[in-house]
């Protein structure tokens, strides 16, 4: 590149200063940070909506569906809120009020095997005034018909954790880019300002 060139080339870029362009990414800057701030105050709003759903048993899938969709679309949403606690969302209630569910199951069906064991040994000997006859039997009766035992349930499956994009295309992701690009102007505008004087003299 000839000396007319580089000068032709200064004499385009003079007009912006390098001050306008560090203004300019300051409030860049500024935007995305505050766009960044208001991503992580919707994950935390969303995150609640399904601690509440969990607690109160309304729409847990609804309000874990939404969270998802909005930390999977904006940066700065990390689920991991520094607790200790991994993965980040546990319904612990939902947990609970299956766990429950299960022991109740049981309960109600091992005394209905009983009731019926007794009905069952009342028809075998009804002769049996106080009953002592009818231990055995209704004992063999419930051995038999095997009483309910209490299965397991994996609490794996009511654990969450979404990951959060490095970046989106959002106002945080844009004002990060634009920022990124006024700084690297910034520098290029202060670097050409030093040097192409000197080259053009």
């Amino acid at each position: 590149m000839n000396k007319r060139a580089i000068h032709h080339l200064w004499t385009l870029i003079r007009p912006v200063k390098t001050t306008y362009l560090l203004v300019a990414f300051l409030v860049c800057a500024l935007v995305c940070l505050g766009a960044m701030r208001a991503n992580n105050t919707g994950m935390v709003d969303r995150r609640n909506a399904v601690f509440v759903a969990d607690e109160h048993n309304t729409d847990v899938e609804k309000a874990l569906q939404e969270l998802r969709l909005y930390v999977g679309q904006h940066m700065n949403t990390d689920l991991y809120n520094g607790k200790g606690v991994f993965p980040p969302i546990q319904l612990k209630y939902t947990y609970e009020r299956l766990v429950q569910a299960e022991q109740d199951r049981v309960n109600n069906t091992n005394s209905k095997i009983y009731t019926d064991a007794q009905k069952h040994c009342e028809k075998a000997d009804p002769n049996s005034i106080l009953g002592r006859s009818r231990v055995p039997c209704i004992q063999a009766y419930i051995k038999s018909h095997s009483g309910q035992t209490v299965r397991p349930i994996s609490d794996v499956l009511y654990k969450f954790d979404f990951v959060s994009p490095r970046w989106s295309p959002d106002l945080a992701g844009w004002s990060l880019v634009l920022s990124g690009l006024l700084l690297v102007l910034a520098a290029l505008r202060f670097a050409l300002g030093k040097l192409l004087p000197a080259l053009t003299k």
